[in-house]
């Protein structure tokens, strides 16, 4: 089976990226490979393997001639190349260990469920790479009916233990009597996979706006909020204790993080650029007590404001 063969090949990157620049011989990896499948594993086949993972994962496999060891060169950097390769081997990994496990480690191993990411995304995926258009039904949580849009696929991103689908909707292009081309922001939304509906690929070809990139749209946004029209990003300055600050050393709250050093009081001081939005309020809002914002004072008072909604609710 094919899911077989690519959860090999990812113990295959697994084992010699854990090896690090010393590798493993042929022999090491042939009994590895046996305790854990139950089966031979010849040369032969090693060396489709190893062609495969070239292949698949554009992850080259080498052989140190003088120690005949096999090695990846640079493993974790190799990985972290692409993203995308990265999660794609992290999530066959960790499915197939949760498989491996279920039986002898009923009850001990436990995960988040990703609601979002089950129904759709393959057939999103499907349509992307297609370059096909899709009809939805689609319902928003601040309303209580559900409308048919046709929208043009254009990127997928995770937040929050849910998936997203970036998108051109037709029925939001319209502008002066007139629809305005694919590239314009106006006429892109983000729309959960949790509150579609039903979706259907149709057979309307489009074609990607020149030089997307989800990344880079997103990259001054914190979560999935587009930036409205006007809105720029602001330097935002934050401090935690040390026991929180290893925390956000290890999972920072937006890739521009900052360490600054500390207070006189032994805080430790971090910065960001993002532009503001409800989501970072709510991040905040969440760290409060371990985490204060120091500047800007807009940034501060809506914190502020919404943790005072929250007392008053508690207070009643």
């Amino acid at each position: 089976m094919v899911s077989e063969l690519i959860g090999k090949y990812i113990w295959l990157i697994q084992n010699l990226s854990a090896a690090g620049d010393r590798g493993l011989s042929l022999r090491e990896i042939t009994e590895r490979y046996e305790r854990r499948f139950g089966q031979e594993y010849p040369r032969r086949t090693f060396n489709n393997h190893r062609l495969a993972v070239s292949d698949v994962f554009g992850i080259e496999i080498e052989c140190d001639r003088g120690t005949n060891r096999y090695y990846i060169p640079f493993g974790e950097e190799a990985m972290d190349d692409e993203k995308i390769i990265g999660w794609l081997i992290n999530t066959f990994t960790v499915n197939n260990l949760l498989a491996l496990g279920k039986g002898r480690l009923s009850g001990r191993v436990s995960v988040e469920e990703v609601p979002s990411g089950q129904k759709y995304l393959t057939n999103i995926m499907q349509a992307m790479e297609d370059g096909h258009e899709l009809e939805i039904v689609y319902g928003k949580y601040s309303t209580t009916y559900s409308e048919k849009l046709h929208i043009q696929p254009l990127a997928l991103k995770e937040n929050g233990r849910r998936w997203y689908l970036v998108a051109f909707c037709h029925e939001r292009a319209m502008k002066d009597g007139k629809e305005v081309p694919n590239s314009d922001l106006g006429a892109w939304r983000v729309y959960g996979l949790d509150r579609i509906v039903s979706l259907e690929e149709t057979e309307r070809a489009f074609k990607m706006p020149r030089g997307f990139d989800v990344d880079a749209l997103f990259s001054e946004s914190f979560g999935v909020f587009f930036p409205k029209e006007g809105e720029k990003s602001v330097t935002i300055r934050f401090k935690a204790p040390e026991g929180e600050a290893r925390y956000l050393r290890d999972l920072p709250l937006h890739h521009t993080q900052v360490e600054e050093g500390k207070d006189p009081e032994g805080q430790v001081l971090f910065r960001m650029r993002v532009i503001p939005d409800r989501d970072l309020v709510m991040e905040f809002c969440r760290l409060s007590g371990r985490v204060e914002v120091i500047e800007p004072e807009e940034v501060r008072s809506s914190v502020r404001e919404a943790l005072g909604k929250g007392y008053e609710n508690y207070n009643q």
